[in-house]
Formats: C-alpha cells, sequence, structure tokens
C-alpha cells in the first residue's frame, strides 16, 4: 500500500522528533521527512535553517506534497521576549515555505512544554488545565499558538496542540532527557561505589508530585492528534501518572541493582563536569559511544527538575474524553529508557 500520508516532522533529532520519526516510519500510510536531520535511518531529510525565510523557502520548494507537520523545533534564548521573536518567526518562515510550495496541509500538531502554564516563572497552582488563564510575560508558546490560530482561521489548515512535560527518551547529546542523567548519574555512583542519592531538594524529593511523558507514547499519541476529528483546533495534556521523586529513585535503583540513601543536595551542573576523567575511563573500559562528556548530559536541566518544589501536574481528563485513552507506567517508562540508552551503548 502507498502512503497516503506526507510527514514533516520539525526537529526530528529531538526527543519527541525521534520517536515520531520511528513511530511514524512504521505506518505504510505515512511518507517521512526530517528537518533538520534525523537518526532514523532511510529518511529522507531537509538542510534548511528556519531563522532564513527565503533559505527555508527555497529548501521546501520540492515538498509540496506535505499533509501533516509535526513541529517539535526549538531556539531558546535568555530573553523570553527574543525567544519569543524567534521561535515565533521560525515557524512562520516553515508555514510560508510550505504555501509557497503549495502544500495542501491538512494538520499542524504543535508541542507545548509546561512553561505554556507559566511553571518557568515561579510556583504554580496545580493542576494545570488546558484552558488555564495565560500569564503577561512574553512566552514563545503564545506566539507560536496565535499564529497556528490564525493560519486556521483563514483556512489554511487545521492545528493541534499536545502539551508533555520532561518527556523520557532514549537519544544522547540532548540537554533535556532526564532519562541520560539519571542513567549517568547512576552509573558514576556505582563506579565511586556510593549509595544512589538523590541531589535534589528534600522537598522535591518527598513533598511534591511530579510528571512525566514517555516519548513512544508521545509519538502515538501524535498520529491520533493529525488524524482524530475531536483533536481539530484543540490543545491537550499528555503526561503519565503523577509520582513523588522518592518512590521513582526506589525503583530505578532496585532496577540496577543500587542502595539508596538520605538526598544529598547539591548542584550537577556545579560539581558534575569534574567527572570527566572518570567518564572517559568508564566509557573506554565499557566501549560507549564516543561522545564528549560535556556533550552528552544535560547537567542544568537536572539540577531544574530535581529542585523544583511546587507540583507539577497536569489534568489529563480532556484528552481521555476525546478518545485517546492509553496509559502508560511512569516507572516502565524511565527504567525502559535507561536501559535503551545503556543498550545503544551511550552509558555504561
Amino acid at each position: 500500500m502507498s502512503a497516503s500520508k506526507v510527514a514533516l516532522v520539525v526537529g526530528a533529532s529531538g526527543i519527541i522528533g525521534n520517536a515520531l520519526v520511528e513511530t511514524l516510519v512504521e505506518n505504510p500510510e505515512w511518507r517521512v521527512r526530517a528537518v533538520r536531520r534525523t537518526f532514523v535511518p532511510g529518511v529522507e531529510t531537509l538542510e534548511l535553517d528556519l531563522n532564513d525565510a527565503q533559505a527555508t523557502a527555497d529548501a521546501l520548494r520540492h515538498a509540496g506534497d506535505t499533509t501533516h507537520v509535526f513541529y517539535a523545533a526549538l531556539r531558546p534564548d535568555s530573553s523570553l521576549a527574543r525567544e519569543a521573536e524567534i521561535n515565533g518567526a521560525m515557524l512562520r518562515n516553515l508555514l510560508d515555505g510550505l504555501k509557497a510550495a503549495g502544500a495542501k496541509l491538512e494538520r499542524v500538531v504543535h508541542y507545548q512544554g509546561a512553561k505554556v502554564y507559566g511553571v518557568h516563572l515561579g510556583p504554580t497552582t496545580a493542576p494545570f488545565y488546558e484552558d488555564d488563564p495565560r500569564h503577561l510575560a512574553p512566552n514563545f508558546y503564545y506566539t507560536q499558538e496565535d499564529l497556528l490560530r490564525e493560519r486556521a482561521a483563514q483556512g489554511e489548515f487545521e492545528w493541534s496542540i499536545l502539551r508533555p512535560d520532561v518527556v523520557v527518551g532514549d537519544i544522547a547529546g540532548n540537554p533535556m532527557n532526564i532519562a541520560l542523567v539519571i542513567g549517568a548519574f547512576a552509573a558514576l555512583s556505582k563506579q565511586a561505589g556510593v549509595p544512589l542519592r538523590f541531589p535534589g531538594s528534600v522537598k522535591a524529593y518527598r513533598g511534591v508530585l511530579a510528571q512525566l511523558t514517555d516519548a513512544r507514547w508521545l509519538a502515538r499519541a501524535s498520529i491520533w492528534a493529525a488524524l482524530a476529528p475531536a483533536a481539530r483546533n484543540e490543545a491537550f495534556n499528555l503526561v503519565g501518572e503523577p509520582f513523588r521523586w522518592e518512590r521513582l529513585w526506589h525503583k530505578v535503583a532496585e532496577a540496577f541493582d543500587m542502595p539508596v540513601a538520605e538526598p544529598q543536595p547539591f548542584s550537577l551542573a556545579a560539581q558534575m563536569p569534574a567527572k570527566a576523567a572518570v567518564w572517559q575511563e568508564l566509557a573506554e573500559q565499557q566501549g560507549l559511544q564516543a561522545i564528549p562528556y560535556e556533550k552528552l548530559i544535560g547537567w542544568k536541566f537536572g539540577d531544574f527538575v530535581f529542585n523544583t518544589e511546587f507540583d507539577m501536574i497536569s489534568d489529563m481528563g480532556k484528552i481521555r474524553r476525546a478518545g485517546f485513552t492509553e496509559a502508560v507506567s511512569t516507572e516502565d517508562s524511565l527504567i525502559g529508557a535507561i536501559k535503551r540508552l545503556q543498550e545503544k551503548r551511550y552509558i555504561p
């Protein structure tokens, strides 16, 4: 059967995009293109700079058969206003380029994180609902969503938004892969002969509820969001069951045959770079892939996740009522991702 749908996955080398490409290529209904690169063999890639409108249009001139866009690209910036400007322009350049190529888009699936609820600004009341009011500070998710709504109102396409949180995947070199942070931290702890000790705050460890999103589960939800009538022009939270880090930390330790001791709060970003020589020794002993230690693990992201001292819970009622009812185990997702990272020789 020939493919009836053509997907353009933007941000295909990230945690979300990689799992999505892997999932799409398994379905004969879909033909897949990736921007800018992908780890999945045999997938067509497009080299383009979304910051350059003309270069983007030139690169997309033969992509007029695109039916669905899955947009997971991100360019962070320390200035929220600048970040909104940059990421809004990137999405606009992509949509303009596809329009110039004559693409008759059916739907754009876009991804937003919990930042859409203002968690980066400080404590926010949970649970988070899709119709929660916006905040005043600049937010690139608002800029992008407004653009999608504007183009949809003009009849260009439909859209659907998914809102995961702390996506768990099995790729390396991404600064926001918490599975890689935990797996590497556990490996270095074991090498040093010390128990697995939570490096964040005691309150984050015992006192707050957190959530994760499995990347492969998110990919399956993305295909649902691209096709389901109930997902047309709607936003949905997509997060796993709530947990406390204390319980999950013990489950990880059990899976890797390590003892657990009381939390020892310290800055991963400040202290873990000093372990580069130890990691290099481990890498040589275990035959790990030759990825520089400083580029492999996002210790700063670990500090953020492990020191969030307010509940991070998104309500899941809306997407379930709309028809996506698949459930996953948070423990299985995290431990499974760490084990796949081991199998791929990213961590010992």
